[in-house]
């Protein structure tokens, strides 16, 4: 199907929660693919209005601020300020950043829910949800916690097991209580107004599954998937003291659930800065819509919203949205709550003025299609063997050698070869290629496409050398350094969406400013006699020392999340008291102990038992050094069945300990005792 024509492009980016900083994944799913298409659309000469801005709703903040003990206001005013500055510092390059705490986005979330409501858009539901009565409040799934149902892990949360992965409940909680104070929850009836998206699930399907089959695969996908289990009533508001109250009679104690009034954030945001001209952006028919977003996301921007804004009525629908899988780092996932994490202002602070090279690593990785990983390794030999061995060596040369051979001036262009007749046709490709991957979101191919452009600058200024030439041919000289500059110029403009810091630096030392994304292409962008500017590096070689110690601080905390989480597995099952009668547990002293042949894990011990002596075969060689166990006093199981281990009959099993860390430890009195001696 052909793709409609439009005046104006509108760009949303998913809202950052201000309860922490940002880190690289948020940077590589969201934030980098949106300013490369924004700063795209801006060098076309296109209209483009860039909205984003922080989510200063929901549970989030609400438990942040409990555990730094200070109030809400002071945790998202904190944390929208660092994001902001580090959005900025990253050349992210917003129309608008806002935040839906400020006034304007107060009345237009309430406005928007009121004129649902009041046009009979909500369904009242009753149900039964958790409550403290403790605390005297209903909770929401991220604030109950209980034991995983699946994996038994003791704090698994109302949604999510972060142990199994597993989707949850908190009705399918074993024992749920609060997570802020650990009270224990009852069932309590409380009304909420639903959005019926069951009510929408034909116009979605159309719209969706028919019309917009042009959708990334992982967006369509996930779609379908909704689509094809059925949708139900979803809650807009929720039991909670911290949000937008809801505007609706009855209604007392209650704010709009952060997942109805974050989206609408992007119109507000756009409201505040636009006061007089927002309906030209959100309800012209030749506006188009994008949001860029996690794939975490996608629901709410391909289902939820647009149900929403088609029920509202008036609002444009979004034309696309290109959300990405996750990144990963070092092969673990990213975790917020567990700092595991490249903090963007940490990263300013250990590698200040490399935010280029961030940015270039993860469009290089982007997570477009499936999860990809970052790593320091990876991060390292890009810097150095891409982006300083190949884009800035070539710039360098080509501009160090002008200023050595002709003042720093463009060297007029000669007669050329057929080899460099090729190049130049390459050379006027590279608008077209890169447009077509851009216009489809394919970013991380773009940037490939536009460093194969640096590629071919460098290897044609190696092929022709022109410093051997300089002896022989001045005229080759200044034909190989004008067609050397000319890319370097087109240089400037390829990468602007990608390296805006880096062309920026580029564009002084060529010393131009008037370069259009019209002119990439051609060979013509630097008029003989013109001056250069002051060769200096693009980009530095980065060395071992910073990288590895990137790699021990991830390691540390790691090291420190699997301390934290050391916890006793949970309690089987109850059993009766005369099931535990049956066991017979003694005490015996080691007469023997050996290694079992090919057998890294078994020890076989001879037992003094006060019985006669008994043969034990037990799985701790692991733990424990033969001869370090003779004459140790240690308690067994007596009445245990024979059983063979490695052809040795085993009469008994030693009782060991296994502490948090996975290690054995041999059980055995306090004091010595007679051999025989029975555990009560």
């Amino acid at each position: 199907m052909e793709q409609k024509k439009y005046k104006r492009t509108l760009v949303t980016s998913a809202l950052p929660y201000a309860n922490g900083p940002v880190h690289i994944g948020h940077l590589a799913g969201v934030y980098v693919p949106a300013d490369i298409y924004v700063r795209y659309l801006r060098l076309k000469g296109e209209e483009v209005f860039f909205v984003g801005g922080s989510d200063e709703h929901g549970v989030p903040v609400t438990i942040r601020a409990r555990a730094e003990g200070c109030t809400v206001q002071d945790v998202v005013d904190r944390y929208h300020n660092l994001i902001k500055k580090s959005f900025e510092e990253f050349g992210i390059s917003f129309d608008v950043y806002s935040r839906t705490t400020s006034e304007t986005h107060s009345k237009v979330a309430s406005d928007f829910f009121r004129k649902l409501n009041e046009d009979g858009k909500f369904v009242k539901l009753e149900s039964e949800q958790y409550y403290d009565e403790q605390a005297a409040q209903f909770l929401t799934d991220r604030n109950i916690r209980g034991e995983c149902p699946r994996c038994h892990a003791p704090e698994a949360y109302g949604d999510q097991c972060e142990k199994c992965g597993a989707t949850l409940s908190p009705d399918e909680l074993i024992n749920p209580y609060n997570a802020l104070t650990g009270n224990k929850l009852v069932k309590r009836k409380t009304t909420h107004w639903y959005l019926p998206l069951d009510q929408y699930q034909s116009w979605l399907e159309d719209w969706i599954l028919k019309e917009h089959k042009e959708w990334r695969p992982n967006v369509y996908g996930q779609c379908k998937s909704w689509l094809d289990t059925g949708l139900k009533p979803r809650a807009v508001t929720r039991d909670l003291d911290w949000g937008i109250p809801v505007p609706a009679e009855g209604a007392e104690g209650k704010v709009l659930y952060v997942w109805f009034d974050a989206p609408i954030g992007y119109i507000s945001n756009t409201i505040e800065k636009l006061p007089n001209d927002w309906q030209k952006w959100w309800c012209d028919p030749e506006s188009r819509l994008l949001h860029f977003i996690g794939k975490d996301n996608i629901v709410f921007h391909c289902i939820v919203f647009p149900a929403m804004l088609k029920a509202h009525g008036g609002f444009n629908l979004p034309d696309n949205v290109p959300a990405n899988e996750f990144l990963n780092l070092e092969g673990n996932k990213i975790s917020t709550s567990k700092n595991y994490a490249i903090w963007l202002n940490e990263y300013l602070e250990d590698f200040p003025g490399k935010q280029d090279v961030l940015r270039y690593v993860l469009t290089a990785n982007a997570p477009e299609t499936k999860d990809n990983d970052f790593t320091w390794k990876d991060f390292q030999a890009r810097n150095n063997n891409e982006l300083v061995a190949i884009f800035g060596n070539f710039v360098n040369r080509a501009v160090v050698l002008t200023h050595k051979y002709f003042e720093g001036k463009v060297p007029a262009c000669g007669e050329l070869t057929d080899a460099e007749k090729e190049t130049i046709a390459e050379v006027s490709t590279i608008r077209a290629r890169v447009e077509e991957l851009l216009d489809n979101f394919r970013f991380r191919d773009a940037q490939k496409e536009a460093m194969t452009l640096a590629r071919l600058g460098n290897k044609y200024l190696a092929d022709t050398e022109p410093w051997k030439l300089a002896k022989t041919d001045m005229n080759r000289v200044a034909t190989i350094l004008n067609l050397s500059l000319q890319i370097a110029a087109n240089l400037s403009v390829v990468f602007e969406p990608f390296l805006p810091f880096a062309c920026e630096k580029l564009r002084k030392i060529l010393n131009v400013s008037n370069i259009q994304w019209s002119d990439l292409g051609k060979v013509d962008l630097l008029s003989v006699g013109h001056t250069l500017g002051e060769a200096v590096l693009l980009f530095e070689k980065i060395d071992d020392a910073p990288i590895d110690a990137q790699i021990e601080k991830l390691k540390r905390i790691e090291e420190e999340n699997a301390k934290a989480n050391l916890k006793a597995d949970p309690v089987k099952e109850n059993i009766e008291f005369e099931t535990f009668e049956k066991l017979d547990i003694r005490v015996g002293t080691v007469l023997d102990c050996q290694k079992v042949p090919k057998a890294d894990k078994l020890l076989v011990f001879k037992i003094d038992d006060g019985l006669g002596g008994r043969t034990i075969v037990s799985g701790i060689a692991k733990y424990y050094k033969p001869e370090d166990l003779v004459g140790k006093q240690v308690c067994f199981i007596a009445n245990l069945a024979p059983r063979k281990l490695k052809g040795i009959e085993s009469q008994g099993m030693i009782l060991s300990c296994e502490d948090l860390d996975g290690n054995l430890v041999v059980s055995a009195p306090s004091a010595p005792v007679r051999p025989g001696s029975k555990v009560l």
